[in-house]
């Protein structure tokens, strides 16, 4: 169990790390207005409001590759509970999915995509991990 524990924890924190990755490399792409302060939660719904949809895509790609690789990460490091692991990474980057969206308004389709994609790319990440015999 504490195997599954730390895997889970691991795998969270390669989600995170991707999902940063993938939100840096879409604001270098499609940067905010010269002088804005996107700390201002106003600023920033006004941005997010104005955002092309490719510079979306950059969060929703994040969300779902950190979904998979921090599921895969857990999955390869839980052993015993792959799947359970996978899925509580998954889990998580829908936690945080969540609270964005009600933290930020967004257009629908990003959030409903934002809200199916994690779990299925963590799950499809477990079925990959090959199994281990203990």
């Amino acid at each position: 169990m504490g195997r599954t524990i730390v895997a889970v924890l691991v795998g969270v924190i390669s989600a995170w790390v991707v999902i940063m990755l993938f939100e840096f490399a879409g604001a270098s792409v499609y940067p905010p207005p010269p002088g804005s302060d996107l700390g201002d939660p106003a600023q920033l719904r006004a941005y997010i409001a104005s955002a092309p949809a490719a510079a979306m895509s950059f969060v929703l790609a994040g969300w779902a590759a950190g979904a998979f690789l921090g599921g895969w990460v857990a999955a390869k490091l839980a052993h015993r509970h792959r799947l359970g692991a996978a899925l509580a990474v998954g889990a998580m980057v829908l936690a945080g999915v969540v609270a964005n969206a009600m933290m930020i308004p967004h257009p629908p389709w990003f959030t409903v995509l934002g809200l199916l994609l994690p779990l299925p790319a963590a799950w499809l990440a477990a079925r990959l991990v090959p199994r281990v015999e203990t």
